[in-house]
């Protein structure tokens, strides 16, 4: 399930009740940051949290220097929200669709979830969601963007990755600020995901750290590999939908597909010695499957411009705008 979320919550025409527990949510994030000098300065700053500060502010550097990636004020402070998530994503699709459902937003333009910064509040959504006959699934997000809009702090929820995924993510958001093009979700994801992982090999390199690369490398091979899976589930599921058969029986084999999905994937993730986690916890359905889709589906797209710039970033940013402008 996704980590982080891109905030809809100052798209003020909103229903009363959400946009109220949105400006609740941001206000916090606002009145709980703090310069991240200032935390390290601090004596009771554990050094544990001081390392982890300090990579942030290295790998924010970066960033500018190396990456190419915005030179403002994201990421420079630090909130400890004192929770595990900083909010919680509401995704939903038709019992036999494979099209997520979208919610749209001034700032964000449509995007395939909704984020409520309570997780209660994200589970009524999903239960009303549930009544008008949606699949639906509740993901917690440990990270989330503004777009650059307000000053972003790093966050007490992105505390808990290893020091290779902080900084992936770091990147990947950055990556927002270069290019996002309201409504796509599956271009602004895929992009920031190649900007990441270009982005991670340059860090790591840097540093002479091959072996962590190597493991980041490994890891993005499996999640690779389940995005395959889930693919080529979706268009089998796509197929058996456009089918006019019985409802009854499309239903049952749909089970059997996504069954099926659940368990290639658990075998996928054993053979690469890697945990199973929420994939093999509760049943399987459409909903479950869109973020692998957002972060993943066009990202050999992105991999090929890469490879067509001979790993120039400038040039990728450079085309990468040109195939944005093609398809609005």
């Amino acid at each position: 399930m996704p980590r982080l979320v891109l905030l809809v919550a100052l798209s003020l025409p909103l229903s009363g009740c959400y946009y109220l527990q949105a400006a609740a949510g941001q206000w916090e994030l606002t009145r709980k940051r703090e310069p991240i000098g200032e935390v390290l300065a601090r004596e009771e700053t554990s050094p544990e949290l001081a390392a982890r500060l300090r990579l942030v502010a290295e790998a924010r550097q970066f960033a500018v220097d190396e990456l190419g990636l915005p030179d403002n004020d994201t990421y420079r402070t630090y909130a400890d929200l004192e929770r595990d998530y900083v909010m919680w994503s509401v995704f939903a699709a038709p019992e036999f669709s494979v099209e997520p459902r979208t919610w749209c937003f001034p700032v964000a333009g449509c995007v395939s979830y909704r984020g409520y910064f309570v997780k209660e509040s994200a589970e009524r959504e999903a239960a009303r969601l549930g009544r008008k006959g949606y699949d639906v699934a509740v993901s917690g997000v440990m990270a989330y963007s503004t777009l650059g809009k307000l000053k972003d702090p790093v966050l007490s929820t992105m505390m808990n990755w290893d020091d290779v995924r902080l900084v992936a993510v770091l990147f990947h958001e950055l990556a927002h600020q270069v290019i996002y093009v309201k409504g796509d979700s599956g271009f602004n994801e895929s992009f920031a995901t190649a900007v990441e992982e270009f982005g991670v090999q340059r860090w790591l390199e840097a540093r002479g750290m091959d072996a962590a690369f190597g493991d980041y490398q490994a890891r993005r091979a499996v999640r690779g590999q389940l995005s395959a899976l889930v693919a080529a589930a979706r268009t089998d599921l796509e197929a058996l939908y456009a089918l006019i058969i019985d409802d009854e029986e499309k239903r049952a084999r749909k089970r059997a597909r996504l069954t099926a999905l659940q368990a290639d994937i658990a075998g996928s993730l054993e053979e690469a010695g890697r945990e199973a986690g929420g994939w093999v916890t509760g049943e399987l359905d459409n909903a479950r499957l869109i973020p692998m889709v957002l972060y993943e589906g066009r990202l050999d797209e992105f991999r090929a411009l890469l490879e067509t710039c001979e790993q120039r970033i400038d040039c990728f940013y450079e085309r990468a705008r040109e195939l944005a402008g093609s398809e609005l």
